[in-house]
């Protein structure tokens, strides 16, 4: 058998979006996306291709991921594709008088109480992970995200791919926060979803490190600097090596040698996927500037340390877009000379160079970069003490905004 060349940087996109399965009265989650898949496949499945998208499993019974089936050679038409299957899911989860919500956390969910584990197929690993993390918590039952899988041909090409997307990773954020609310309640940060995010694992913290990751820029070394200390750590409470796969890892951006790429999961979900797949070209293009070292050398880029890196993720978690840098020597990385800048500045002057003018994402990224993440929007909306009914008023909008596939303006 002929194996398949392994694709270069930027010639696919792995794109995977998860959404949140809720009652239509209530908006409470509804663990029944087994259900969902079994009804489409026939019996009990992990996951079904439908046209040019898969519809998954994940860790939790009420969450469903939409993902392109492999890499796809092209942004261009997956937000109408995905859109598609929204509505085709929510069709299908009538019968259950649900459908999906977006956004990165459910605003009211107690994971405590409403957790469901997956039941089925791989549920030998789902088990492992509860019986050492402890599965009964917003960081691992009630965070929905988005991510983009980046392939890279060869050693050298992983390198500057990892170099590029350190960089940019804690200014996320800034542009996808989308988790203002948990426990019902304000919590005064923007992106809720990655501050637990960040320490579901810590019982083990070589899993998921500063979220950053290390200086590691070949294979080699990220074994050594990454994958070698992670098992190591895991293993005492992983007696049958369950876990021991390179998917263990949590960072924020993760290496898949088995597939020739890297998956940023720093992303949370947004409220349609033309949103999503918007921010994903944005990123897309500063990671291809960085790469061509139009601004700074990858010799240059490979210098930071995850742990200055993390600092300014963050910062950016809580304050998001209105987050002040004055790190000159980090904002040169991006071909900015300026002392001090707020990184939803960074990311106007950013996307003013990059986007050409006339590009059909300008409406989307206008909306992002003047009124702010989703989770801005969601909080101007929410008000400053929304009780349930107003929460439950304003995430039924956001459920509208998914079925239409319309951005949130709050």
């Amino acid at each position: 058998m002929v194996k398949t060349p392994a694709l270069g940087l930027f010639q696919g996109y792995g794109i995977e979006l998860e959404y949140m399965i809720v009652d239509r009265r209530s908006l409470n989650v509804l663990p029944v996306a087994d259900q969902l898949l079994a009804a489409v496949a026939g019996e009990i499945v992990n996951e079904v291709q439908c046209g040019a998208l898969r519809w998954s499993n994940e860790l939790v019974l009420h969450i469903i991921e939409l993902k392109t089936n492999g890499p796809a050679a092209t942004f261009t038409g997956l937000a109408a594709e995905f859109l598609a299957q929204v509505r085709r899911i929510n069709q299908r989860l009538e019968k259950h008088d649900a459908m999906l919500m977006p956004g990165a956390m459910h605003p009211w969910m107690n994971p405590d109480r409403e957790t469901r584990l997956w039941p089925h197929g791989d549920r030998a690993i789902y088990h492992a992970y509860d019986q050492i993390f402890g599965c009964r918590g917003h960081g691992w039952s009630n965070l929905q995200s988005a991510h983009l899988n980046l392939p890279f041909a060869d050693d050298q090409e992983f390198g500057r791919l990892h170099a590029a997307i350190r960089l940019v990773l804690p200014l996320l954020p800034a542009l996808a926060a989308a988790s203002p609310v948990m426990d019902g309640r304000l919590t005064g940060r923007l992106d809720n979803r990655l501050d637990v995010y960040r320490l579901n694992q810590a019982v083990v913290p070589q899993v998921a490190g500063q979220v950053i990751p290390e200086a590691a820029f070949s294979r080699a070394d990220y074994q050594r600097v990454i994958f070698n200390p992670m098992y190591q750590a895991i293993a005492p409470r992983d007696p049958q090596q369950v876990l021991q796969e390179e998917w263990l890892n949590s960072r924020g951006a993760i290496a898949r040698f088995d597939r020739s790429a890297i998956e940023i999961r720093l992303l949370d979900v947004q409220e349609c996927p033309a949103a999503d797949l918007a921010i994903q070209q944005l990123v897309v293009a500063v990671l291809r500037e960085l790469i061509e070292e139009k601004q700074a050398s990858f010799a240059q880029q490979c210098r930071w340390h995850e742990n200055h890196l993390a600092g300014i993720f963050t910062q950016v978690l809580d304050d998001g877009p209105e987050t002040l840098l004055d790190d000159l020597a980090y904002v040169r990385m991006f071909g900015v000379d300026a002392e001090v800048i707020k990184v939803g500045e960074l990311w106007s002057v950013l996307a003013q160079r990059l986007i050409p003018a006339g590009s059909s994402l300008w409406p989307i990224l206008e909306t992002l970069l003047t009124q702010g993440p989703l989770a801005r929007r969601l909080l101007n909306a929410l008000g400053s003490q929304p009780d349930r009914d107003r929460q439950a008023a304003v995430y039924r909008e956001l459920c509208d905004c998914l079925q239409s596939g319309e951005l949130f303006h709050g």
